[in-house]
């Protein structure tokens, strides 16, 4: 005789809603004006295969002209772009993407996005270290505990010694960094990255003007692509501080990640493409799905019963054919 399994009601459901939360991703980059971070947005739509062209999200100085933009990218890719938030899937991830104002008086829009994220992606110009803006909001996601990932941007230009950035990271901001992959030199030297964790380097090409996804080699690092590829002095200097690094003998622990006590480090240059695809992948695996929100005197799990969101932003005249306004929620269960 076959043994029925009975289902109690609501059990699909749950494992359904438990699914879901656990594959949603919803943070912020934030950065220093001009360090990259429109670039970076436009490439992880590229990498996400939410465009197939990079440049087709843009700074929006003026809001009303870039509106039929937004909702042609909606109407082509199935996903939603605006000033506040896009939203695409990518590697079994549905993510949601917060834009934080970038001029520099801030704003309450600033701080209330920073209250919709689990995480966020800090971009920093290596050719610069940490400025003024990026300081501000790294407190203010210090303060909410979001678990911050960085991002050294702009590799592709003369910048500053690495090892002299994640100095300057533990110094001035006071939290541990830990490298994930390393850069093969800056500048017109700069030809990839090196995965840490894989032993592996990646090697890239230049695409024009950085608009489609960037070709790239995989080797070993002992490997004579990798060595032919750079100058004997600066693969002599790649492999000298990659010996630093392992000697400092420094485990990764997620859980210190996510407590906002470590922050993951990752180089590369977004205008290229190169390390972005990286930088998408290894963050979605470790920036942690919705966590209980406090409300009041007690905390409010993703899979409470009962709906409930915070509205962050209230935006209007979106479409200038319309007198709109247009609310932005978080939902927290």
């Amino acid at each position: 005789m076959t043994e029925t399994t009975i289902e109690k009601p609501g059990a699909r459901q749950s494992a359904d809603t438990a699914r879901e939360i656990a594959r949603r991703r919803t943070f912020a980059i934030i950065s220093h004006p001009d360090a990259g971070k429109t670039t970076l947005t436009e490439k992880f739509l590229l990498y996400g295969g939410a465009v197939q062209l990079a440049g087709s999200v843009t700074a929006r100085k003026n809001q009303r002209a870039t509106t039929s933009d937004w909702m042609e990218l909606e109407k082509q890719r199935g996903i939603s772009v605006s000033s506040t938030v896009l939203q695409f899937e990518y590697g079994g991830c549905v993510v949601n993407l917060l834009d934080t104002p970038g001029h520099k008086d801030f704003s309450e829009d600033t701080y209330r996005v920073l209250t919709a994220v689990d995480a966020a992606v800090m971009v920093i110009d290596a050719g610069k270290g940490i400025e003024a803006q990026t300081l501000k909001l790294f407190e203010v996601c210090r303060r909410r505990g979001v678990p911050i990932f960085t991002f050294m941007n702009k590799l592709d230009r003369p910048a500053r010694p690495p090892l002299e950035l994640l100095d300057e990271l533990e110094k001035v901001l006071e939290i541990h960094a830990l490298p994930l992959n390393w850069p093969l030199g800056s500048g017109p030297d700069f030809r990839g990255i090196f995965d840490r964790e894989k032993n592996e380097v990646h090697l890239f090409e230049r695409t024009p003007g950085g608009a489609y996804r960037a070709p790239e080699e995989v080797s070993g690092i002992d490997d004579a692509a990798v060595q032919n590829a750079m100058a004997p002095d600066v693969y002599a200097q790649f492999r000298e501080e990659i010996g630093l690094l392992e000697g400092a003998g420094t485990a990764f622990d997620l859980d210190e990640v996510r407590a906002g006590k470590v922050t993951p480090v990752f180089f590369g240059s977004a205008m290229n493409n190169f390390g972005v695809d990286f930088l998408l992948q290894r963050f979605l695996t470790l920036a942690p799905p919705p966590t209980p929100r406090r409300s009041g005197e007690q905390l409010v799990a993703p899979d409470a019963a009962g709906f409930s969101a915070f509205v962050f932003k209230i935006q209007a005249n979106m479409d200038p054919k319309h007198r709109d306004h247009a609310a932005f929620m978080r939902i927290v269960s």
